[in-house]
């Protein structure tokens, strides 16, 4: 399975998120720190869910961080985290 389904798979069964969008852009990082060959090293994450709702975004971040804990450690390099609870605008 490729990491981003793992990714969405976990992220999807931890917060039941209204909307999630994982984007692998290993590509923008060819050259840079962590980046394989092979991709799947740098990935941006969009999530909404009502999980969020009166967290900070550290304790957001802190949430995701620790649901992909396995993938943090081993091949993912790097994670973009744009969280947010159902009516926040913004980024």
């Amino acid at each position: 399975m490729a990491i981003r389904d793992t990714i969405s798979n976990k992220l999807q069964e931890a917060f039941t998120p209204e909307s999630l969008q994982v984007v692998d852009e290993s590509h923008l990082h060819e050259g840079h720190a962590g980046h394989r060959p092979s991709g799947e090293t740098h990935f941006r994450v969009y999530i909404v869910s009502s999980a969020f709702k009166g967290k900070s975004r550290v304790d957001r971040h802190r949430m995701i961080n620790s649901a992909l804990a396995a993938e943090l450690s081993g091949s993912v390099h790097a994670l973009a985290i744009h969280a947010q609870a159902p009516g926040e605008g913004g980024s």
